[in-house]
């Protein structure tokens, strides 16, 4: 039985209040450490300076030591009890997407950050990339060296790498972000909440996969161009981790596929202006489900008309009507299940489907009697394989079946929308829906 976190759906973003927070940071700046016993002071004194001098509201640095083997951690633990708003937390285990998992998991800040010790990145973006998430703009917020406007100087092998495996993301995974692998990133901690449980990856492609999830889901991402210069001393071994980060992508390629990800979970309400929430009578993303259904139809539409073109040829309109509407009807439930109205996963896959064909029978009702009474007119035999002199003829049909398929899918729509896959926010306030 889910918890009631794990029902509910994301409430609207809001502005983050900046005072009476109950001296709690809004900023928790998490620094991802293994073997740094060279970098972490610098950076940190860096950090914590910037952060004091430019950061308007309150804020934590945390180091987060995954299992290193030098005297990292003594460093960390020194600098925690000398600089206030500085702690250490400790991981025995390598990784570091395990450690900001972590951290992020166990944090009271409402606005989670990371950033790599080396500090490639100018640190006068981090303000333009919390603040859409302070301001509530955005879910999540990512540095990018890839976006018009941002300053790189690193190597051609590091460019090549990091150009072609955004290049493989927007490929196989349909990603619109412009650059996963820049280690500086933020999130909104009730996204976060509900993101991190389903990231499964530990290491390099942690933020990758948070990103394509987040992003599939519908989340907003924020990208703020960044100054970032290579470090040359990087421990970051560039083919071992590029061989797991294609791993994680078909991983998560062929889970998407499946639809086995409870992203229903990550929706936030349509319209989280105040203005659209104050409109009585609109259901929620009716706008966005209509756009969606569009597109759907008319896509199930050209597949019907190919579908009885070719079935048309060898029997006769009502039997080649029926089996062009079945088969495009299965497609239609399937696409309209999860581009137009959000459900994954394989829950109340095979009640959907069977609906689906409740309202396939009704359509099948208005094309079949469309195509009787066209037959009625002009004496054509509708059983007969072929077309008699004085009937109808094949594009006479078709224009038919087009007209009597847009009755049908106003129809389809209300029904889906009504009855198959009812708004089930207010159930899901219920602690006991199971969903």
């Amino acid at each position: 039985m889910p918890t009631p976190m794990e029902c509910l759906t994301l409430p609207a973003r809001e502005h983050l209040p900046v005072r009476d927070t109950g001296g709690r940071p809004v900023l928790d700046v998490v620094i991802p450490v293994h073997n740094e016993e060279k970098d972490l002071e610098p950076c940190v004194l860096r950090l914590h300076a910037h952060l004091a001098r430019t950061f308007p509201y309150g804020f934590r640095i945390t180091v987060a030591d995954n299992a290193s083997t030098d005297r990292t951690p003594a460093i960390a633990a020194r600098m925690a009890a000398e600089l206030p708003g500085v702690r250490s937390v400790r991981l025995e285990r390598k990784g570091r997407g395990r450690a900001l998992g972590t951290v992020w998991s166990r944090s009271e800040a409402p606005v989670l950050a990371y950033m790599d010790v080396d500090l490639s990145t100018d640190l006068n973006a981090l303000l333009p990339l919390v603040a859409p998430l302070i301001s509530g703009h955005s879910d999540l917020a990512i540095g990018s060296r890839l976006a018009g406007g941002s300053r790189v100087v690193r190597g051609p092998k590091r460019e090549l790498v990091s150009r072609t495996y955004n290049l493989i993301l927007r490929g196989s995974l349909a990603a619109r972000f412009s650059d996963a692998q820049c280690g500086f990133k933020a999130i909104r901690r009730e996204v976060a909440e509900r993101l991190l449980p389903m990231v499964e990856d530990t290491g390099w492609f942690f933020d990758t996969e948070m990103l394509v999830l987040a992003e599939r889901a519908g989340l907003r991402i924020h990208e703020v161009p960044v100054d970032w210069v290579d470090d040359p001393d990087s421990t970051v071994h560039i083919l071992r981790t590029a061989a797991e980060d294609l791993k994680g992508v078909w991983r998560v390629g062929r889970a998407l596929a499946k639809g086995t990800l409870p992203l229903d979970r990550l929706a936030r309400p349509f319209g989280d202006d105040p203005r659209d929430r104050a409109i009585s009578g609109v259901p929620g993303g009716l706008a966005r489900q209509l756009a969606g259904f569009c597109v759907v139809g008319a896509l199930s539409t050209l597949l019907y008309l190919a579908l009885y073109s070719a079935f048309r040829a060898g029997t006769g309109p009502q039997a080649a009507n029926g089996a062009a509407l079945l088969l495009s009807a299965v497609a239609n439930t399937a696409a309209n299940r999860r581009l137009t109205f959000g459900v994954r996963g394989r829950e109340r896959a095979v009640r959907h489907q069977a609906q689906g064909l409740v309202v396939f029978a009704i359509g099948l009702a208005l094309t079949s009697g469309s195509l009787a009474a066209l037959a009625a007119a002009t004496g054509s035999a509708t059983g007969s394989a072929g077309v008699s002199a004085g009937g109808a003829g094949h594009g006479t049909e078709l224009a038919v079946l087009i007209a009597a398929n847009l009755a049908a899918t106003v129809l389809r729509f209300l029904l889906f929308r009504a009855w198959v896959f009812p708004d089930r926010r207010a159930d899901d306030h219920t602690p006991g829906d199971a969903r």
